[in-house]
């Protein structure tokens, strides 16, 4: 039986964003670990992108209004936790701002992204950088099974070569990524939503984290 209330056993960061391709998992752990640390979640909103059906459909077409949506989307959702920090309450999120330019540089013509990058330059400096970032990698081939079980009607034509596009882009991004201390977590195997003891162990390492890059790469924990 699933545990969905496990509490992890240290004070959380107060900004915890998890991040990863497509299919990765990212949206469910963020919502695991909210529970955990009785913080608030927030969440990128993909459902609420009215571009993002007919961008599946028609990449070609619909990707600049598609990207300009989520970008001044997850911007607004951010610019509110300079006051509310005042507080200091836990926050979650699936969601960080600057991997937003990931997708635009996949999918935008060299004119569009060039407007696109003079909005987010924009936008950019006003944000704060998280205090800690989870970045969930597994190969396309997981990922695309992943896709295919979770049964999203816009994500079901979504290609594994694209995919494989985005995780190489991922990883790239994260090759350089400096600006929290980020644990990238192999979880190709693993599952941290239905496996309590699987959660467990990411917890204990999240607790145990301290500045700069680190590296998880669990096996799955088999109880029976």
């Amino acid at each position: 039986m699933i545990d969905s209330t496990l509490e992890a056993p240290f004070k959380a960061p107060r900004h915890l964003v998890v991040e990863g391709p497509i299919g990765v998992g990212k949206t469910s752990l963020a919502r695991r670990l909210a529970t955990s640390f009785g913080s608030e979640l927030m969440l990128e909103g993909a459902d609420e992108n009215p571009f993002l059906g007919r961008f599946y459909q028609n990449p070609r077409d619909a990707a600049f209004p598609t990207q300009m949506y989520f970008l001044l989307q997850r911007a607004e959702q951010l610019r509110g936790l300079r006051q509310q920090d005042l507080f200091e309450q836990t926050r979650v999120a699936d969601f960080l701002f600057e991997k937003d330019r990931i997708f635009a540089e996949l999918t935008l013509n060299e004119a569009e992204f060039e407007l696109y990058t003079r909005v987010f330059e924009h936008l950019a400096p006003e944000l704060q950088a998280p205090d800690l970032v989870i970045y969930l990698q597994a190969p396309v081939d997981v990922l695309m099974e992943r896709i295919r079980r979770r049964g999203i009607s816009h994500e079901q034509s979504i290609s594994a070569e694209y995919l494989r596009r985005l995780c190489d882009a991922y990883i790239e991004f994260f090759y350089h990524y400096d600006a929290s201390p980020l644990l990238i977590v192999n979880a190709a195997e693993i599952d941290l939503v239905s496996s309590d003891a699987d959660y467990h162990v990411l917890l204990e390492r999240i607790g145990a984290l301290g500045s700069g890059r680190h590296y998880f790469n669990p096996a799955p924990i088999d109880l029976s």
